[in-house]
């Protein structure tokens, strides 16, 4: 078996990272996903050259568009609608992030698709929600995830510039719970015999992320202080450097559990019961000073050092912050399945996975990302199977 919805069928009018993404997670599951397509193509195929890769590779892409097949519609025009209309008769999900004025325009919006399948589960990603005075406005995840839901803002230390997202954190989050959406849509269907829209926005998604901080101000009216590591509340949730300027995380989040482990690492099992540390309080009140003595004992040996002494503590919990290259070349991350091997002919290409596994219908991915265009022509002598048939 090729994964747990294998026999699925799916048609995506994707752009960039968000629609891709989810239809992405449903081919990897096993899901035969076509890919609609502009003449000039998704604008996602430009990512390897606004990246500079000079190597005729496009990560990103790949990443969102493996296991596909794609096919080239023009949709401004009848022929070209039709084909797409014929796809749609044969499918059991439609995903889109196009924004919802040009789908209406196309005649590809929920209720004109609805009313021609009424068993169509129908997924869709806007940046701001369907109502409203921005529901049509254009959004990429750095907008409607990033700046607008509160991210950037909670991630800005005092007196400081926002940093920069990273690609796609919106967009992957979002894909993710289109396609959580769409299996639950499915599964609904299996009861009523009807099919209905999904939806999450990019805003949506980005409140959600910050919802332990939103959800306290909805709550209490106040806002969760921005920690800054030289004054944190709690010293033993907090990032050191080692000698060696390897830094590193311990995360002592219960401090009657944590505190006395991290006492003894340091060399200092008498702070248990100094009357400066000896609770939550006053480590609290002092925790200037005792972050401080943590920088100076920390700096004292490497971070390969430091891992050893930890590893004598069970209840000393900490984690490396790792490089890209520190990732890639973690055991754990291998042994945890972040990697997965993509054929692509004689070969295969190590990729991300997609980060969900199912232990009774494993899946595996079937193709690198396709040409643009690719299977225009497989695809549409299919069509004329069908109809011969």
């Amino acid at each position: 078996m090729a994964g747990p919805v294998e026999g699925l069928k799916v048609v995506e009018l994707g752009v960039w990272v968000a629609g891709p993404a989810a239809s992405a997670i449903l081919a990897d599951w096993g899901a035969d996903v076509i890919k609609i397509e502009p003449p000039a193509g998704d604008p996602g195929r430009m990512f390897g050259r606004m990246l500079g890769c000079d190597l005729g590779v496009n990560p990103p892409f790949e990443l969102d568009n493996r296991s596909k097949r794609s096919i080239v519609l023009d949709l401004t025009t009848d022929d070209g609608r039709d084909i797409a209309f014929e796809l749609l008769a044969e499918a059991d999900v439609f995903v889109t992030n196009v924004r919802p004025g040009a789908l209406q325009r196309l005649g590809f919006d929920f209720e004109s698709l609805s009313a021609r399948y009424p068993r169509l589960v129908y997924g869709l990603i806007t940046g701001y929600g369907q109502t409203g005075p921005d529901a049509d406005r254009a959004a990429y995840d750095v907008a409607a995830f990033w700046s607008r839901a509160g991210v950037a803002h909670l991630l800005t230390r005092p007196g400081q510039t926002p940093p920069f997202q990273r690609g796609g954190m919106g967009d992957h989050s979002a894909g993710m719970t289109l396609a959580a959406a769409i299996c639950a849509a499915l599964l609904a269907r299996e009861r009523t015999g009807s099919g209905q829209l999904v939806s999450t926005s990019l805003y949506r998604q980005g409140a959600y992320t910050v919802s332990f901080d939103l959800n306290t101000y909805l709550l209490t009216g106040q806002p969760i202080a921005i920690g800054q590591r030289e004054t944190m509340g709690n010293p033993c949730m907090n990032n050191y450097a080692a000698g060696d300027g390897r830094r590193f995380w311990i995360v002592g989040l219960e401090g009657d559990r944590h505190w006395p482990p991290l006492c003894r690492v340091v060399g200092h099992p008498e702070w248990v019961d100094d009357s400066r540390y000896s609770d939550a309080a006053a480590r609290f009140v002092n925790g200037p000073e005792l972050i401080a003595e943590l920088d100076e004992i920390f700096a004292t040996r490497s971070l390969d050092e430091w891992a050893q002494a930890f590893a004598e503590e069970p209840d000393f919990f900490w984690s490396p912050i790792n490089s890209l290259e520190d990732v890639v070349a973690d055991e754990q991350f291998h042994a945890a399945g972040g990697i997965v091997d993509v054929p692509d002919g004689d070969a295969s290409v190590a990729m991300v996975a997609t980060p969900a596994d199912f232990h009774g219908t494993p899946w595996a991915p079937r193709s690198p990302a396709p040409q643009l265009g690719q299977h225009t022509d497989e695809i549409i002598a299919e069509l004329k199977a069908r109809r011969r048939g």
